[in-house]
């Protein structure tokens, strides 16, 4: 005992002198993770580093933990690291080291999954496109290059660590590492040779010395020692293959991805807290939120294909870093409420027992410490059931937390979280010129040639496959014909009545004759290929065909993804409507241009003489870059771009790229409804917004990109669109709002508690402006009694309160944060004998502009 209580006095004062200190001897057993001999009961969150900037990360990541993490995830992505073999890339948004770091500066715990496969929307998976021109090569099988390949790259990552003294096993902060990913999903495809990939991949993860445990998630038969864990929208029914094993959920689904021309989907909250309750209740004690944040696919990372810019993926804090309200708040009590039960939760197995149909009673119990998880997991009826001699009330689809076995602190379908309506503020960029000029008037552009310029094109009998062609080193392969027309050809009867029939693998093309656009197809997530008619007409002598071929981020998941094609593969015919005659050209002799000349010419830079800005600017025309100086907006919101009026494209600002942009890509008109109902089984097409309406307008632009002024912003262009109808939009909060009831179980230390007497008067409703130099400058509702609707639309009830407005105003207007007692005792009994709440929507401003306000309304 004696030595114990040295050693956690020397840890403690080790993590007092060092926050990258930690003392971590990780093993496990059938209940838990141990850390330091001690079973730990800990919640996660994934936030991948190169989806924010370094400027970003402490941010983000205090955040987490003020939620109530213990630990980040992140995978590593191969390609990002080694574009090109054996050259390594470990700066800025890659600085892997780095980002390590700054969670254990925030004393938070890191599990990295290594895989090398990613998955995650990514760009081929994570796998850098070279590995794919390594002879005899097969991806993810019992396969000597591939294996080579891997444990080079994996022991790479492993010793950038350990360099760095970054495992728990060194007093880092790293607890955990994954090799693999999701295998098991499509292990079968693979034949014998899978069982065998999976035993060498953990025998030569663990041969690599880290000290802490390896875990394959979605593999159950993976092999001792390594752990086999759950992803999924629900993993409360998994159990691990082992009964030496913890039950763990790397992959907690806080919302879904966002494709390019569907609409956006988002996750309740309700379901959310309940799936994570559900875990813990059934014997789960470490859990992940995939993701906690999403954040951006900068650049030609996104994968897919057809996956958006946007990675927000409705995760507790949105993709431009602020709280998603009331997710963050509820998931945080959530944890609360799970952590109060952690001593009993690691002691012992739960004992479940019914209490009736689709209830259930889930009992940890250990010597005198008891906690218990009360379920209604029908989707219909609430109920009211009786535990331990005492009656509680379950709404349908939830679960109470009762960390004694006999006070609920918690249920997943009560929110006391406070909630906030997000908007956008927007303006106009402008010029560097006149300040007050808008910035259409300070555009410059150069003209991307039709077909074949570069130097480098070459010919091809036949029609070639893209990536094997461009290696993905561009989103765009010309594949460019010419044909010769005699006068007495039948399709010159009647030109506009030729059709020019084009099928590409995808994932979009746009088609030229003779210099000009005269079609485009796209494929979506569903079907990347693409297959279109085009009415052209020819004319006699010589005539140009030149099809360029894109690319929307490469195959990321699936058995064989990276034998996936892309590209114009054919046929591309000739076909005369009126007389049926058809000429097919796919054997032909085709020449062909990787990449752009803007791209061989680093226009992305801004930096060329070859920019024009004297003509008349060019709107919606096709292949055309543009480039202005612009001023970043004032204060300190998140920024994004707004790219209505434009087509398709890329856009670069200061040289660093904010992504693919493509707003005229709408999601279909149905499918959305007005609300969502939490209760039942989710599903990523259950709750959609946005229907009928561009996936994607906005497209975040991180401040550390920005200069106060004198910023370039390029853009490609591939279709046609105005760039001046571009425009700035700030992230800002438009609502704060809670909406709180006297009956409400209290989420564990946020009950009003007499000053004098000490007795508990009932639940707090609390508002906090989310950012540091806000403060709540109005309160635009207020209400106790029996008030309705939700942010942006309470109303009074029969039953409210005359004092509410003025007691509200005073205990928050100038404030960042407030609490208010949601009892009679605070504002009065406007009706006895009515459960009341108390309802508020309240602004937050800046603390000068608020202070400015109070200066001239005297409030």
């Amino acid at each position: 005992m004696r030595g114990t209580g040295f050693l956690l006095v020397f840890c403690w004062v080790l993590g007092l002198l060092a926050s990258t200190s930690f003392c971590g001897n990780v093993t496990y057993d059938h209940r838990a993770l141990v850390i330091d001999g001690k079973r730990r009961v800990l919640i996660s969150g994934s936030i991948h580093y190169p989806r924010s900037t370094p400027e970003m990360w402490p941010d983000l990541i205090q955040k987490s933990k003020d939620g109530g993490l213990d630990v980040i995830e992140t995978y590593v992505f191969w390609n990002l690291h080694e574009q090109v073999r054996n050259q390594y890339d470990f700066e800025g948004r890659k600085d892997l080291v780095k980002f390590v770091k700054t969670v254990a500066d925030a004393g938070l715990y890191v599990h990295l999954r290594i895989g090398p496969y990613a998955c995650a929307e990514w760009n081929y998976g994570g796998f850098p496109v070279w590995l794919h021109f390594i002879p005899g090569i097969q991806f993810r099988t019992d396969n000597e290059p591939f294996k080579a390949e891997m444990k080079r790259f994996t022991a790479k990552i492993v010793d950038l660590m350990q360099q760095a003294k970054l495992y728990a096993s060194q007093g880092g902060p790293i607890i955990l590492s994954q090799i693999e990913n999701e295998y098991g999903n499509v292990a079968w495809a693979y034949g014998p040779a899978a069982k065998s990939y999976i035993n060498w991949a953990a025998a030569m993860a663990t041969s690599l010395d880290t000290g802490v445990p390896w875990v394959m998630c979605q593999q159950a038969d993976a092999p001792d020692p390594i752990i086999n864990t759950c992803n999924g929208f629900y993993c409360d029914q998994f159990k691990p293959n082992s009964n030496k094993k913890p039950k763990m959920w790397t992959e907690n689904w806080s919302g879904w991805f966002l494709s390019f021309g569907g609409p956006v989907p988002y996750r309740p909250v309700e379901d959310l807290a309940f799936a994570v309750a559900r875990f813990f209740q059934l014997g789960g004690t470490f859990q992940n939120y995939y993701m906690y944040h999403g954040g951006t696919n900068f650049g030609r990372t996104t994968g897919g294909p057809f996956i958006s810019t946007s990675y927000d993926y409705d995760a507790p804090i949105d993709e431009y870093g602020i709280l998603r309200q009331p997710k963050w708040g509820h998931l945080k009590d959530v944890h609360k409420a799970v952590k109060l039960c952690e001593e009993a939760l690691v002691g012992t197995d739960p004992t479940v027992t019914s209490l009736g149909q689709n209830l259930e009673a889930a009992v940890y119990k250990t010597g005198s410490v008891c906690a218990a998880f009360l379920a209604n997991v029908g989707t219909q009826s609430d109920a009211t059931v009786n535990f331990n001699g005492n009656s509680y009330s379950l709404p349908a689809w939830s679960v109470s937390i009762l960390p004694d076995c006999k006070n609920v602190v918690l249920n997943t379908a009560k929110i006391n979280s406070a909630a906030m309506i997000p908007s956008f503020s927007h303006q106009s960029l402008k010029g560097n010129i006149d300040s007050s000029e808008a910035l259409g008037s300070g555009w410059s552009w150069i003209n991307e040639p039709v077909g074949i310029s570069k130097d480098d094109a070459f010919v091809k009998l036949g029609l070639l496959e893209q990536i094997n062609t461009t290696a993905d080193n561009s989103d765009y392969l010309w594949y460019s014909l010419g044909i010769e027309i005699k006068s007495d050809e039948p399709f010159l009867e009647d030109g506009s009545q030729t059709v020019l029939h084009v099928e590409s693998l995808g994932h979009a093309l746009h088609a030229f004759t003779n210099g000009k656009l005269v079609g485009s197809g796209k494929g979506n997530s569903g079907n990347a290929k693409v297959s279109e008619d085009i009415p052209i007409a020819l004319v006699t002598g010589k005539n140009k065909i030149d099809l360029l071929s894109l690319t929307v981020g490469l195959q990321n998941y699936g058995a064989f993804f990276d034998k996936t094609g892309a590209g114009i593969t054919g046929p591309v015919k000739l076909k005369g409507i009126k007389n049926g005659t058809t000429v097919d050209l796919s054997s032909q002799e085709w020449t062909y241009q990787v990449g752009l000349k803007g791209e061989e010419l680093g226009l992305s830079s801004g930096s060329s003489s070859q920019w024009d800005s004297k003509s008349t600017l060019p709107k919606n025309q096709p292949l055309i870059w543009y480039k202005t100086k612009f001023d970043a907006p004032a204060g300190s919101d998140p920024v994004a771009l707004d790219f209505t009026g434009l087509g398709k494209g890329e856009a670069w600002v200061n040289g660093q790229s904010i992504g693919r942009y493509w707003p005229v890509y709408a999601s279909p008109n149905s499918g959305c409804a007005g609300s969502c109902n939490y209760r039942g089984p989710y599903g990523s097409s259950k709750c959609l917004r946005n229907c009928g309406k561009p996936s994607q307008t906005l497209y975040h632009v991180p401040r550390s990109w920005l200069q106060s002024s004198g910023n370039t912003l390029v853009l490609f262009e591939e279709i046609g669109g105005d760039p001046t109808k571009i425009s700035f939009a700030t992230r800002q909060i438009g609502s704060l709002c809670s909406h709180v009831s006297e009956s409400h179980p209290s989420p564990i230390d946020t009950w009003n508690t007499d000053s004098t007497s000490g007795r508990k008067l009932g639940p707090t409703l609390l508002l906090e402006c989310p950012s540091p130099g806000q403060v709540i400058s109005s309160i635009k509702f207020a209400s106790f009694g029996t008030p309705s609707g939700t942010c942006g639309g309470y109303s009074h009830g029969q039953c409210s309160s005359r004092r509410a407005l003025s007691i509200v105003e005073k205990a928050c207007i100038g404030s960042k944060s407030c609490s208010i007692g949601v009892s009679v005792n605070t504002f009065g009994d406007p009706c006895k004998g009515v459960t009341k709440s108390l309802a508020v929507e309240a602004s937050c401003t800046e603390r000068s502009e608020a202070s400015s306000k109070t200066s001239l309304y005297g409030v």
